[in-house]
């Protein structure tokens, strides 16, 4: 492997890593917040168990989060220089108030969990609200820059050199609303559905258990308010990339000739030499119909591009279909919890059920995974969309596969790491429950 290919994939391998914790960082303080809220509501005693369980894995996983997100910020000077000599002006304000929503949260993290016995009950729960808020705040900031790469705003290309520099006018650039939108709401399903399948899981051991059930409750009740938004800002991302990057576009829906009523395909193998998509169901019309509202409207295929500016198509259109068949899948779990709760007000003593959230607990992650693997590769081969490319770009370092192989090893050791951890805490208070009735 080359030294550009062993630099894009150390650093696809870290971004991979790190988005995990990074939408565990803005889910997890959520459901905690939540829990302490229900127990200042109700005085339930296992509410309070509950926020305590989620602030310790909260913490786990931000210490996790925070030693990934300093890698990548080395490997960002390090690997890519060109562009971090160009870009670094712009998204150096989104990047420094993405510093300082992290120490915010670090520091809140802190009194909230060294605070508990020494604060008063609201004033520790506001804590925890703050928490909440600068992960959220953390992740917006970081999905503006991400966002700029896609469509670059706020200043004048002259002489190759970025001028009239504007970096407000970059964060607010066009692609910035839905991309955050559907990165924060993203993070929130997975979470959800996540920390949902894990307690399905002991709850299947033990129905009785009151912690589980209601850790479930909250869990599952995020996630599914969480899935129909996030399916709808998904429609609004695809319009937007038609408007703004019309080639990414075509290759998550492989779709070649530009034509009027284009057809939806799901499915297929895109074959770049004959420019047809093999295996694939068609739906007349659906594409022109999906981006535009009339099934007749014509939609622009890879076909207008020069093919030295396509992106791996089979790559892109493999990913958006997983994350779409991911989404809808959950969609589905949530709608049938939904539907048992209404009739029933339990979902406890509901094996099948139960069964469902436990295998849909990773489709969160998968969906995150397959989203920035279109994100990323979708926009190749421009690192700054129509403006730099990837090749421009990067400075690979001589012997970079000794660092690849390091740093795979350690986000290894660090995984090994936080599921020990987690899953002692899991063990623990599964261990410590006394039977009950369920939620």
């Amino acid at each position: 492997m080359s030294d550009f290919l062993f630099a894009r994939s150390l650093m696809a391998m870290s971004l991979a890593f790190h988005i995990v914790f990074a939408a565990l960082g803005i889910g997890m303080p959520l459901l905690m917040v939540l829990a302490e809220g229900a127990w200042l509501r109700t005085r339930q005693p296992v509410y309070l168990e509950l926020s305590q369980r989620w602030a310790n894995g909260t913490a786990i996983l931000f210490a996790v989060g925070a030693v990934t997100g300093t890698v990548l910020s080395f490997e960002l000077g390090l690997l890519w220089p060109g562009f971090m000599a160009q870009a670094g002006p712009i998204i150096g304000m989104p990047f420094s108030l993405e510093g300082f929503a992290f120490f915010t949260e670090a520091i809140f993290i802190g009194v909230y969990l060294y605070g508990r016995n020494r604060l008063s009950p609201l004033l520790h729960w506001l804590a925890g609200v703050v928490v909440a808020v600068s992960g959220i705040f953390s992740g917006i900031f970081v999905v503006t820059a991400n966002a700029w790469m896609n469509a670059p705003a706020g200043f004048i290309l002259l002489d190759g050199r970025f001028t009239a520099i504007d970096p407000i006018a970059a964060m607010l650039n066009p692609a910035s609303l839905h991309e955050v939108l559907h990165m924060i709401l993203a993070s929130f399903v997975a979470t959800g559905f996540a920390v949902a399948a894990v307690h399905a899981f002991f709850l299947r051991r033990n129905p009785t258990s009151l912690f589980h059930g209601r850790a479930l409750g909250l869990a599952l009740a995020m996630a599914c308010i969480s899935i129909p938004l996030q399916i709808a800002s998904g429609d609004l991302s695809a319009r937007a990339v038609g408007r703004l990057q019309p080639a990414k576009l075509a290759a998550m829906e492989a779709h070649y000739r530009t034509q009027a009523g284009a057809p939806l395909l799901l499915g297929g193998i895109p074959n770049d030499a004959t420019r047809t998509t093999d295996y694939a169901l068609r739906i007349p019309g659906g594409l022109s119909l999906l981006l535009n509202g009339r099934p007749d409207s014509t939609v622009i295929g890879l076909e207008e591009f020069p093919r030295s500016d396509w992106p791996n198509v089979r790559i892109v259109h493999g990913a958006f279909d997983l994350m779409v068949l991911s989404g809808f899948a959950m969609l589905t779990v949530a709608g049938w919890s939904g539907w048992i709760w209404w009739r029933r007000r339990r979902l406890a003593d509901h094996p099948s059920l139960l069964r469902a959230v436990v295998i849909a607990g990773p489709l969160g992650f998968v969906a995150i995974e397959a989203g920035w693997v279109v994100t990323e590769v979708g926009r190749q081969p421009w690192i700054i969309y129509n403006v730099m490319r990837t090749a421009d770009a990067v400075t690979p370092m001589p012997g970079i596969a000794v660092p690849f192989v390091a740093f795979t090893v350690l986000y290894v050791v660090l995984a090994f790491v936080v599921v020990t951890l987690l899953r002692r805490q899991f063990l623990e208070t599964d261990a410590s429950n006394t039977p009950s009735s369920p939620a």
